[in-house]
This record gives C-alpha cells, structure tokens and sequence, in this order.
C-alpha cells in the first residue's frame, strides 16, 4: 500500500497542525476586526469594518471545523478528553461564535440607534473573549494539565485560568488585532484607511511587547517548550525566522508597503504555529506534572487502517476547501464598498 512506509501518526500531527494554523491566519483576522470594532464611532465606519469581512467570515471558521474534524478521526482521544476536560471552555467558546455571527447577520436589519449599538457591543465582546479562550486553551496545552490514569482531566475551570495561561490568551488577542488592522489598511480607503493606520501604533508595539513577554516566560517557565530545539539546533531557524517575520512588519509599513506587511503578519502566524507543535510533539495533550500520562501520536490515534484511509479522503477534501477559499478571496478582492446588499 501507498502509505505503508509512512508514519501515518506524525502525517497526522502535522496535517491537523495546518488546518489549525489556516483557521488561525483567516478567522484571525476576522476575529480581530470584532476586537477593533468598536474603536470605530460612525455606522458607516462600523458597516465598513462588518463588510471588509463580510464574505470571507464564515467561510474562515470552515477551517476551525475540518480541524476539529481531523482531530477527532485521527485522535479520536485526545478529542474526547479535551471536549470533556475543557467543556466549560469550549461551551462558553461557542456562544461566543455564534453571537459574532447573529451580531453580523442582525446589526443592520432595524435602523434604531440604540439597537445597532447593542448588536456593535456583542459583536466586540464576543470576538475579544473568542480570541483569549483559543489563547488560554493553547497556554494550557503548552503548560500541560492535569491527567489521570484513565486519560480524564483531574482539573477545574478556574485552574484553566492560571497566569501563563492569560498571557498566552493576551498575546494572541494582541496578534490578530495587529493582523487585522493591517487587514483593515488593505480594505478600505481614505478616512477609515488612516485610521486602521493610526491603530497600528498601538497594536504593533501590544503585539511586540506580548511577543516578547510570552517569549520570556516561556523559557522560564515552560521550558520543555524549547527541549527540541535545544537538542536539534538546526530547528533554530525556525524561531529564528519567526523573529524576522515580525521585524519585517514594521519595515514593510514604514514603505507603505501594507500588503507585504499583512503577509508577513501571516508568515509570523504560521512560524509561532510552528514553534508551538514543535514545543509539544509528540504530544497533543501533555500530562502535568505526570508528563507519561500525556495524550501524544501514537497512545491517542486510531488504527493505522483508519488512518490510512482518513488520509486519502482528506488529500481528497483538503483541495476543495483551498481551492473554495483562493476563489472567494480572489472574487471579493480590492477594496470594500456599501451597497444596498452591504450588512
């Protein structure tokens, strides 16, 4: 068979880290436009921000439920933990969504004043706490949870939300508001474009400053974070490119050069990505303190079988899902008009 010489585990591990990371670079930003919503004051300001997402934001969530999707037939138990251990988490992420998504679909269906406003609010809200529990949830995974012998989570919520945990959940919020407003900059024009512009002096230095910070605290205190890199040095590149991805944002503004400037955003997205299922292989759900309790690719995954034939429907699907998202982005290409249709 085709795949008889292929380690169907890690084709796995790194399949599901794409998906994950496709969600993160294309609801990130859409995300982050719900964060800086409310920096805008006017409705036409506000419908700008809501139609520069418009077309693409339901369509970027279909990469958050192919990744859950893969997670569940590949590690069919690292899914049943985390959903139980962390229902709360996921509940609460959840409804959140799904009030982004009745605030954009509701905002401009009455004209009142007080009703757009509500709507602006739970737009807002609901993308802020999105974005910090994803952040929280990937902080745990990093630090790793509590796992009995049974492979069921021995925590509690509020233990969910311990400090690293909160600052992973900080900096990425500061890292799709900085990825969205240089979003924003490419799809819209005068009034609105200078003022995504004047917003990137506060989101880039938050981004840098949590960049650094999660850095830091990461080396200190989660250190089996690094163990590979310390081991293999040539991963180093990695990190090392990462680094570069982000200084090249503030160069590429500098020259106006807004597009470069989000690409590099999204390059940045994909080498953090990296860096984290490069910190945690091989597991997808470490175990502490009893690190040989883990959930990892090999004691969580389905039958080599399932695998392989899991991974020839998704060499199958995966195209359709990026050739459905190069053709919407390319069709709602150039800047963004209201028109009667608009939100």
């Amino acid at each position: 068979m085709f795949f008889e010489h292929l380690d169907l585990n890690l084709t796995w591990f790194v399949l599901v880290g794409c998906l994950f990371t496709g969600y993160a670079i294309l609801d990130g930003f859409d995300l982050g436009v719900g964060a800086l919503h409310l920096l805008t004051h006017t409705d036409e300001e506000r419908r700008l921000m809501l139609n520069s997402i418009g077309p693409v934001w339901d369509g970027n969530e279909v990469w958050l439920v192919t990744g859950g999707g893969a997670l569940f037939a590949a590690f069919p138990d690292v899914y049943a933990t985390a959903f139980s251990g962390f229902y709360l988490a996921f509940m609460l992420l959840l409804v959140m969504l799904i009030f982004r998504a009745v605030a954009i679909e509701f905002r401009s269906k009455m004209p009142m004043r007080w009703w757009r406003q509500l709507w602006d609010i739970s737009f807002s809200v609901s993308s802020v706490l999105g974005v910090v529990i994803q952040g929280i949830a990937l902080g745990n995974v990093a630090l790793g949870v509590p796992l009995g012998t049974n492979h069921e989570f021995q925590g509690t919520f509020l233990g969910l939300l311990n400090p690293y945990a909160l600052l992973v959940g900080v900096t990425t919020l500061a890292m799709f508001a900085m990825h969205a407003t240089l979003y924003v900059v490419l799809k819209t024009e005068d009034k609105l474009q200078a003022k995504a512009q004047g917003w990137l002096l506060y989101t880039l230095p938050a981004f840098v400053i949590c960049y650094i910070t999660t850095t830091m605290v990461t080396l200190l205190y989660v250190p089996q974070m690094t163990d590979h890199i310390r081991h293999q040095p040539a991963f180093f590149v990695i990190a090392f490119l990462n680094m570069l991805a982000v200084a090249n944002i503030p160069r590429e503004i500098y020259h106006g050069r807004a597009l470069n400037a989000f690409l590099s955003s999204c390059l940045t997205i994909v080498l953090m990505m990296s860096l984290f299922g490069l910190g945690v292989f091989p597991y997808l759900l470490p175990s502490n303190p009893h690190w040989e309790l883990g959930l990892h690719i090999y004691n969580a995954a389905s039958s080599q079988k399932t695998l392989g034939i899991m991974l020839i429907i998704a060499l199958l699907a995966i195209p359709l899902v990026i050739s459905y998202t190069i053709s919407i982005y390319w069709i709602f290409r150039g800047k963004v008009k209201l028109t009667v249709k608009s939100y």
